[in-house]
């Protein structure tokens, strides 16, 4: 079964698609073979869209199996195919899959969502969030991936910020790389139960490394 793939020619698979447990988001212009391989590796439904006219659908969409999160400037109607609730998030920060970590039971944010983002993306995604950065990095959606068995997480995430997400997520979390080396896994990873797939340079190692943490081994 392919275990890599790129969307658009890109290996930072993270940023043009997100996954749920159900459904892939991908951006309009993927590869029918491509659009094959998630199907098959997630067993997802796939639908293929732009968030407000751009490619880059997994840094603006963020969501788990209750919601789907959008940028405040983003049209629900892009992702009307879905049987979800979506909302827009009421915040300058528009980059939501870069700063959303989420799954079914958990999501950590951005910490300069406001009071009421944060609600915004409780309510939406039926699910407790926190404020926190991985690595010091604030861009928390593409400095780990989370599936509802483990969490992978940047390789410079500091003990103290391990202890939050293991509070909040109550999940098993570990450190690696995507693609040859790069530490923002999330740029480089879509996950569900089901399944993954990584950005085409990533090597054998590292594959290892993300089927260990997110409970495919």
């Amino acid at each position: 079964m392919t275990r890599t793939l790129n969307i658009l020619d890109n290996p930072v698979i993270g940023v043009f698609a997100t996954c749920t447990e159900e459904l892939a988001i991908v951006p309009t212009g993927t590869k029918e073979k491509t659009i094959k391989s998630i199907e098959d590796s997630l067993q997802v439904q796939v639908i293929s869209t732009l968030i407000s006219g751009s490619t880059v659908v997994g840094s603006l969409v963020s969501g788990n199996s209750h919601g789907l999160l959008i940028p405040r400037y983003g049209n629900e109607d892009d992702l009307k195919d879905t049987d979800v609730t979506v909302s827009t998030v009421p915040s300058n920060l528009t980059a939501i899959g870069n700063t959303v970590l989420a799954n079914d039971s958990a999501a950590l944010v951005h910490p300069n969502f406001s009071d009421k983002s944060i609600e915004v993306i409780s309510e939406t995604l039926g699910v407790n969030a926190e404020r926190g950065t991985i690595a010091g990095i604030k861009a928390v959606g593409m400095a780990g991936v989370a599936n509802n068995n483990g969490i992978l997480v940047h390789p410079n995430t500091t003990p103290s910020e391990m202890s939050q997400l293991e509070k909040l997520f109550d999940l098993p979390i570990d450190v690696g790389t995507v693609n040859y080396g790069s530490q923002m896994v999330g740029s480089g990873v879509i996950a569900n139960t089901s399944g993954y797939l990584a950005g085409y340079e990533t090597t054998g190692y590292e594959l290892g490394r993300i089927e260990d943490v997110l409970g495919f081994i």
